[in-house]
């Protein structure tokens, strides 16, 4: 039974995020945000949504494993994506593209998640009110990075005009109203996956790192893939690839975010330390898909650049690390 629920909230929780993210697109053109801001900042936050959902929810079910494998899995996931991205695409170098723009974005996600990973190795016993400083230092520090984003010239797009905007796109009430019931649905399905999957931890004997950092973590990703794979189709290399990195600085926002919600003490310090070794990984791939996107390596291994091909190799590696430390006494 918890894996037919898992299935189909899963489900029900991919088709809400799709339409997040179609409305999102919607409310960023009717405003003239431009693309950087879809990209990086609204279409990355809109995507990533399922995680924090996912996460609060397994506070809630007293399950913080659960909450930080989600996200730091999903870190790991969305650098797979970019591997992902130069297989469908191998015909034109998709991830060079734009390497130069999403220079500091990368950055950015590599301090991010390396900052979680030192909080949670120094174990910080501080807190104002039920709230750890150190989560409030991660959410201060997303938020000057996303004000470095909006001022760096290099990344900003010219606003929108009115002629820039397509005629089949729907208003920004409709927008809006699609934007809303679509977040409605994943409050709603969202702690019946996290329940499931707690259930699928037990049953399995796999444990809560394990199935947070990859059951949960892809489906709670399969918003990010759809919508990068959408961007890259329509040549929009730019968003997709500011979406993949966006993802990862937001979904340490929202392990932040998450010690709001977990009144019974600091959420880091409440997360196994099988837990450090996701954020590693998860930092390894996000360094690695830096590197790739900035580096001139032109050899191939069949279709797939071998920068890409690294990122495959050390995804499957980090599954099966996690996989022999789940099932570890």
């Amino acid at each position: 039974m918890p894996w037919i629920i898992f299935i189909v909230s899963a489900a029900v929780i991919t088709v809400a995020a799709m339409q997040l993210a179609k409305y999102g697109d919607v409310i960023a053109v009717r405003t003239r945000l431009g693309g950087m801001f879809i990209g990086l900042i609204l279409l990355a936050g809109v995507t990533s949504l399922p995680e924090l959902l996912t996460s609060i929810n397994s506070i809630q079910h007293n399950q913080p494993n659960l909450a930080a494998g989600n996200l730091l899995g999903s870190c790991m996931f969305n650098m797979f994506l970019l591997a992902v991205l130069d297989l469908v695409h191998h015909k034109r170098r998709i991830l060079r593209k734009a390497a130069l723009k999403h220079a500091l974005s990368g950055s950015l996600a590599i301090f991010l998640i390396g900052l979680v990973v030192f909080f949670n190795l120094a174990n910080i016993n501080l807190k104002i009110g039920w709230v750890g400083v150190d989560s409030l230092i991660v959410i201060a520090a997303y938020v000057v990075g996303i004000r470095l984003l909006q001022k760096n010239a290099n990344l900003s797009d010219a606003p929108l005009t009115e002629d820039d905007i397509p005629e089949d796109t729907p208003s920004l009430r409709r927008g809006l109203l699609g934007f809303g019931l679509a977040t409605a649905v994943l409050v709603l399905v969202t702690p019946y996956m996290v329940k499931s999957s707690s259930d699928i931890a037990e049953i399995t004997g796999l444990g809560a790192t394990f199935i947070g950092s990859t059951l949960v973590a892809v489906v709670t990703s399969l918003p990010e893939l759809v919508t990068t794979l959408a961007a890259a189709r329509i040549s929009a290399d730019d968003m997709a690839i500011g979406n993949l990195f966006g993802s990862n600085m937001f979904n340490m926002f929202a392990l932040g975010i998450t010690d709001l919600f977990d009144l019974q003490g600091r959420f880091l310090a409440a997360i196994d330390p099988a837990f450090l070794v996701v954020g590693m990984l998860g930092l390894l791939m996000t360094g690695m898909g830096l590197i790739g996107n900035l580096a001139r390596i032109r050899r191939r291994f069949f279709i797939v650049e071998l920068d890409s091909m690294a990122l495959i190799v050390m995804y499957a590696a980090g599954l099966w690390l996690l996989y022999l430390r789940g099932i570890a006494p």
